[in-house]
């Protein structure tokens, strides 16, 4: 592609954003056909598919690779734009989190950004081990993952130690695991996952019991209602210390497992782009991070 069509990318971008061709058109205050023109122009420019005509869409990796530099192109054209006191030109900043540091010192990080109101920050939810996948398709400016593997055109940057403990409510404890928390016991007891591929509680498993098997779970994807569940006696769970120490010391949760956590490392990867509000974002979140975790 000898020049860049940021028309088509814009409507490239929009598609993929919106879902559908319909609602893009809507958003560029375009036709749809001229959607799907500009699309096609570009792909005619750029020699090969960038959008698989799905319900809904979704970008080719050549298309998410384009979507990924016109957003990085965006982003700091934004920072360009703004003016002291110009409250209709606001950067949007995506960044990706997994829930249990969206749920404990996220909000810490992100408040004075958000508070002045001088950018849009979106934040999207998914494990930490699914984050990074974000970055790579340009989705996002930065994430908070598990994962350390290099992303060309990032930095990277350790945060710290996420701690996990196994718990339950004391009466949960009292009737699944009598004896300690055991192989046969796990086998019997349901544990409450955070989804149906709940990592986390699965190493603990081995870790703690040598056990690698299937066990019966269920599934509840919210950090603020797996407390409550956990504290209700519906299950056993992996939670931060952060978000179970007070319920701990109050006697809703006990420790299954004393003496015995798992530990996740978190890193901080995000795109080598230098704005005001990318810069104060970065500085903020990392010196949050390193506070709070191990």
């Amino acid at each position: 592609m000898s020049r860049v069509d940021y028309r088509g990318l814009a409507a490239l971008d929009a598609v993929i954003d919106h879902g559908s061709f319909d609602k893009a058109a809507a958003a560029l205050s375009i036709t749809q056909s001229a959607v799907s023109q500009r699309i096609r122009m570009l792909e005619n420019s750029a020699g090969e598919l960038l959008i698989i005509r799905s319900q809904p869409p979704s970008p080719t990796e050549a298309g998410q690779r384009l979507i990924a530099h016109y957003r990085q192109v965006r982003l700091l054209e934004s920072a360009l734009d703004k003016r002291p006191g110009d409250a209709d030109v606001r950067p949007e900043i995506a960044i990706a989190v997994n829930a249990d540091s969206a749920a404990t010192w996220l909000q810490e990080a992100v408040t004075p950004l958000m508070r002045r109101g001088d950018c849009l920050l979106h934040i999207h939810l998914d494990d930490q081990d699914h984050t990074l996948t974000m970055l790579r398709e340009g989705r996002v400016f930065g994430c908070v993952t598990s994962e350390t593997a290099q992303v060309p055109g990032t930095t990277v940057t350790p945060l710290g130690v996420m701690r996990y403990l196994c718990v339950a409510s004391p009466a949960f404890a009292t009737r699944w695991f009598p004896a300690g928390m055991h192989a046969q016991a796990v086998q019997q007891a349901p544990a409450l996952n955070f989804d149906r591929k709940d990592m986390l509680q699965t190493r603990f498993i081995a870790q703690h019991t040598g056990y690698t098997g299937r066990y019966p779970h269920h599934a509840l994807a919210s950090s603020d209602g797996f407390v409550r569940f956990l504290e209700g006696g519906l299950g056993y769970g992996m939670l931060p210390i952060p978000q179970c120490e007070r319920q701990m010391k109050e006697g809703t949760l006990v420790d299954l497992a004393p003496g015995e956590w798992l530990d996740i490392p978190l890193v901080w990867h995000m795109w080598d782009i230098q704005t005001p509000f990318t810069r104060a974002l970065s500085d903020n979140l990392i010196a949050t991070a390193r506070n709070c975790l191990i």
